[in-house]
């Protein structure tokens, strides 16, 4: 089959007293998608991805921060960042976002 689903993706992580969790939702050919939920103040430090990524707000806030520049990312916002940015997140509130990163061959 071409087509490949992933069903109810905000449930796969749950938000967790004090922590950042995460958890593959897909890996197939050109895409990865991690589902992340975060605690107020949990973070990702500073980090790169191999290929371009996508950002997704699924509910509270985080701060995205790339390149001496900070935005917010909440529900219904979508973020582009090229490959080997680096780059890092941190919680304001309990929230949830998915991360895609695109393959590139």
């Amino acid at each position: 089959m071409a087509i490949t689903v992933v069903e109810n993706l905000q449930d796969l992580v749950e938000i967790e007293a004090g922590v950042r969790t995460s958890k593959l939702a897909l890996a197939e050919d050109g895409a990865r998608v991690v589902m992340f939920a975060f605690d107020t103040g949990a973070e990702l430090t500073e980090h790169t991805a191999p290929g371009p990524i996508l950002v997704q707000g699924l509910a509270g806030r985080l701060a995205f921060s790339a390149e001496d520049e900070t935005v917010e990312i909440v529900p219904g916002r979508l973020l582009h960042l090229p490959a080997r940015t680096p780059h890092a997140v941190r919680a304001l509130e309990p929230s949830k976002m998915m991360l895609t990163i695109i393959r590139q061959h």
